[in-house]
């Protein structure tokens, strides 16, 4: 028996596959590449519902399997995640698309074996989701890795931020933190089992342990305790909420060389007016002041972010604000997108902006932030980088990242895959890097 997962969003639910692989191999299914997906015994759509292209997407790849069943009645298809967890979402998916068999929900994917047995044992249809508020968190899982030389680490689940354009609190639940001693166990194990690069995951990871009496630890005091496990590895962690970015964390990533000099932190826009409609707890000055700390004592950390255009209300001088921004913090990259509605948030019954309006905005932002992108690359050239080796880019090429979360692409073959090698910087274009192996 042989399973395809198709995986749609954010780092997040790349690690929930992960655990939906290790669910189906538990039950004797195997993974299996090939194009027609007739040929699968069951396919899962771990789903993201965080823009509307991304949902249409998924529905459409849904909408196109009526045929896959119809010449394989036995095939399973499975709908869990985001997108199913929305209200209403789950009655839709069943009646519209009556091929599905299996309908779970962000906190209940642990019923998936349960659910496929019931199906091939007694033709036991499932959909249900967990809509309680705070889902428990289940421990001691064993997960099948996929993402190299990288092992990403849940430290939280859920979100308590509200941002009024964002569905994530309704569809993910309020903020549960998982235990110090759960995730350093979790941590040392991968380590002990040779991954060099630890990625820590939540919706706002600068937010973790705010019940301290339940984790033992705010974020600053995890941070450092997984600094000081031993061993040749990194640690990354996302994504940071600006509100939340105290100066003891600073501190902390710039203290530790097992901590990655790389910040993620999403600004969203650069307008006061906008940043209060969105509800993100902070000002265009403050978070000036956030980034102002950051490069006072690490000034080649790597800065990225997220901006959203066109949201509801935006003027010309609110996006105006964004470009400057932009400018004055001279972001390594940045993620950019147009504002989508989400049904059942605030901003969805807001006045729209026209999506012409949008689109020029959007790309006038992307020819800023490519020029700066070019700029900050330039500077690279003729430094030397600590890169962890990711993969195979070409024949007689591979690529990493530097600890500042920078591409490098260089000279070497598949034995440098999960290696650590200083890299010469000769060249750039765009956002990667390239160069050669110094020699010790």
């Amino acid at each position: 028996m042989n399973y395809k997962i198709n995986t749609y969003g954010c780092q997040m639910n790349v690690h929930e596959s992960e655990k939906i692989a290790s669910i189906l191999r538990g039950i004797g299914y195997t993974d299996y590449e090939n194009s027609n997906e007739k040929d699968y015994d069951i396919i899962v759509f771990n789903t993201c519902c965080i823009r509307d292209t991304a949902e249409q997407k998924i529905l459409s790849h849904i909408g196109e399997l009526k045929h896959e069943k119809k010449l394989n009645p036995n095939l399973i298809i499975a709908i869990v995640g985001c997108m199913s967890q929305q209200d209403g979402k789950m009655q839709l998916l069943t009646e519209k698309y009556p091929h599905i068999d299996i309908v779970l929900g962000t906190s209940n994917i642990d019923m998936l074996a349960e659910c496929v047995l019931n199906l091939k044992q007694s033709k036991i249809h499932t959909y249900l989701i967990d809509d309680s508020e705070r889902p428990e968190i289940n421990e001691g899982k064993n997960y099948y890795r996929t993402s190299g030389a990288n092992a990403w680490v849940n430290i939280m689940y859920g979100c308590d931020n509200f941002c009024t354009y964002c569905i994530v609190p309704y569809v993910r639940g309020r903020e549960r933190s998982r235990t110090v001693s759960d995730i350093v166990c979790e941590v040392t194990v991968l380590i002990n089992q040779g991954y060099k690069e630890i990625t820590l995951l939540g919706q706002n990871v600068n937010s973790y342990g705010s019940d301290k009496k339940v984790t033992g630890a705010d974020f600053a005091e995890l941070l450092e305790t997984l600094a000081q496990i031993k061993g040749n590895h990194r640690i990354r962690f996302m994504t940071s909420h600006p509100k939340d970015l105290n100066s003891r964390v600073i501190e902390i990533i710039a203290k530790y060389d097992t901590l990655c000099k790389s910040i993620h932190l999403p600004i969203q826009s650069g307008s006061n007016s906008i940043l209060k409609a969105m509800n993100r707890g902070y000002t265009r000055e403050y978070y000036l002041n956030v980034v102002t700390k950051i490069r006072a004592i690490m000034p080649e950390c790597g800065i990225t972010t997220d901006i959203m255009v066109g949201f509801p209300g935006e003027t010309e001088t609110d996006f105006e604000d964004t470009l400057d921004i932009i400018r004055n913090v001279a972001f390594n990259s940045a993620f950019t997108y147009i504002y989508s509605v989400r049904k059942g948030t605030v901003a969805a019954s807001l006045p729209q902006i026209p999506y012409a309006i949008k689109s020029e905005r959007i790309q006038r932002l992307i020819k800023e932030q490519n020029l700066l992108t070019k700029i900050s690359s330039k500077a690279c050239e003729g430094k030397t980088y600590r890169v962890l080796v990711e993969s195979v880019k070409s024949v007689g090429k591979v690529s990493g990242r530097t600890d500042a979360g920078r591409l490098v692409t260089f000279d070497g073959g598949e034995d440098l895959v999960g290696q650590f090698r200083n890299v010469l910087i000769s060249k750039t274009q765009s956002a990667s890097l390239f160069g050669t192996i110094e020699e010790n």
